[in-house]
């Protein structure tokens, strides 16, 4: 099956993506309901950008299924959102520096301090098929 056509974020939706707001992500179980997770994100100015760890329930679903909806809220602005829908990508490669930016940026810390022994971290890119926005 083709993948659909990706939609481009525009310049406000990137620079939401990069300042410090949480994001929920709903992913696909297997009896199809929603799972939905709050998550740091980023971006690289054409994907949301996240991170997980290898065996995680989103790390699961997304590798059985890839589509995903992630929703951004602007905190000081409630009516400054976007929803994005799209496909998973799951990278190995970089996922470790991934979440040592994100734990700077939401933490201040120069390294994520939740790291569990043996935890293989994994970055998640998603390309838009669709954004709704709204203010």
């Amino acid at each position: 099956m083709p993948s659909p056509a990706h939609t481009q974020l525009t310049e406000d939706q990137v620079a939401l993506l990069r300042e410090k707001v949480l994001a929920h992500v709903a992913t696909v179980m297997p009896d199809g309901s929603p799972q939905v997770t709050p998550v740091w994100v980023d971006t690289d100015g054409e994907a949301v950008l996240f991170n997980t760890a290898k065996g995680r329930l989103k790390h699961r679903n997304l590798s059985r299924d890839p589509r995903i909806a992630i929703s951004i809220t602007d905190r000081s602005d409630d009516y400054r959102t976007v929803v994005i829908r799209g496909r998973a990508e799951l990278i190995d490669e970089g996922a470790d520096e991934l979440i040592d930016r994100l734990a700077k940026k939401y933490r201040g810390l120069d390294r994520y301090p939740f790291r569990q022994p043996g935890e293989e971290r994994v970055t998640v890119r998603v390309l838009p098929e669709s954004i709704h926005r709204r203010g």
